[in-house]
């Protein structure tokens, strides 16, 4: 796939992830990776599917804040799609529930989060 095709398609399913994450927490979502990193010369999109992680200072992340979790929607691969920093445990079992309502599964892998 040519970079231009694949960054806006990319970039399409970011709005997307984006979008249903900012209902979920007033606004608060960013956007994160648009194209996969496969070391090669091929680009790639980012995955279509939708799966959310919490990551914390035990995932071996350096959090810049003391609130707990950054959030992301990520694809099969864990690559993150949007984020949310500054996730209060509270507001993570709030999340999550919204999350098993809506069928969106938990990403147990590795998360990769824009650096």
């Amino acid at each position: 796939m040519q970079y231009f095709q694949a960054l806006k398609t990319g970039q399409k399913r970011v709005a997307n992830a984006r979008k249903y994450l900012n209902q979920l927490t007033n606004g608060k979502a960013m956007p994160a990776l648009a194209l996969r990193d496969n070391k090669s010369n091929v680009w790639e999109p980012v995955g279509e599917e939708n799966l959310y992680a919490f990551v914390d200072e035990t995932a071996g992340f350096v959090l810049t804040d003391n609130s707990g979790y950054i959030l992301a929607l990520v694809d099969k691969n864990g690559i993150s799609k949007t984020i949310v920093q500054g996730v209060t445990k509270e507001q993570k079992e709030t999340l999550e529930q919204s999350f098993q309502k809506d069928n969106i599964l938990e990403y147990k892998g590795k998360v990769i989060l824009p650096v």
